[in-house]
């Protein structure tokens, strides 16, 4: 049986499908069993576009994921695990997940399909690199001729150019870690952002928020217990709210 809190995250490939309620009702059986009749704090559905290859859904069940500490609870994962952005997302959220109809697959299968995906990426990128080294010999045994006649012809003479030295480049790293560690933060705001705004907006001060955020044991974006109401305040400030 699984303990602790959940988030379902259910989903169909077509707009007839969710309006009839074709498999979604399988599925959301499927949870309830899994759960032994324990409740999820929300169930997010998905309804796929064939024109659309992100899942804004995914991301919502995500954030209540990180909200509220809980874990996932995918109902199929079976299509979702050869999709790259579900791979991809859910490795980059942090979000624990329990796949119903795949509950042996935890984090470690999740590396692994992306390690999958990742080799693919690399045979692509080494038959890429193998004709331009084909394309380089070809322009170093051209002659003198050859070479006129292509600058004549306003094609190039030679692959690549001229990229510069790496000197001086070394802050570029410091900035990405930064970039990154902000986007954490951004991200943990626009999860929260929603939520704060509602209960303000029921005419609560911030401090009231504060105590029901604890009330509803959501963690500060520090990961703590307590919160107090200049962290509020910071929240919203960050410019995502």
């Amino acid at each position: 049986m699984s303990h602790g809190r959940f988030v379902s995250y259910v989903r169909c490939s077509t707009d007839r499908q969710g309006k009839s309620g074709l498999g979604l009702d399988a599925q959301r059986e499927a949870i309830r069993i899994h759960l032994a009749g324990r409740t999820p704090i929300s169930e997010v559905v998905e309804v796929e576009s064939g024109t659309r290859s992100d899942r804004p859904k995914l991301q919502e069940a995500l954030g209540l994921c990180r909200l509220h500490r809980a874990t996932l609870v995918i109902a199929k994962l079976d299509r979702l695990a050869r999709n790259v952005h579900f791979v991809s997302s859910l490795m980059e959220s942090g979000v624990d997940f329990v796949a119903v109809d795949f509950p042996t697959a935890n984090r470690l299968t999740i590396h692994i399909l992306a390690a999958v995906a990742e080799h693919e990426a690399k045979m692509i990128s080494d038959r890429t690199k193998a004709a331009l080294a084909r394309k380089k010999v070809w322009y170093e045994t051209r002659t003198a001729e050859e070479l006129a006649e292509l600058q004549a012809q306003g094609r190039p003479t030679r692959l690549g150019g001229n990229r510069g030295g790496l000197e001086g480049v070394g802050h570029l790293g410091r900035a990405a870690s930064a970039s990154v560690r902000g986007a954490k933060a951004d991200r943990r705001a626009a999860d929260l952002a929603p939520m704060i705004r509602g209960l303000l907006a029921s005419g609560m001060s911030k401090r009231a928020v504060a105590r029901e955020l604890m009330r509803r044991e959501i963690p500060t974006p520090q990961g703590k217990a307590v919160w107090h109401g200049p962290q509020i305040a910071a929240v919203l400030d960050r410019g995502v709210a």
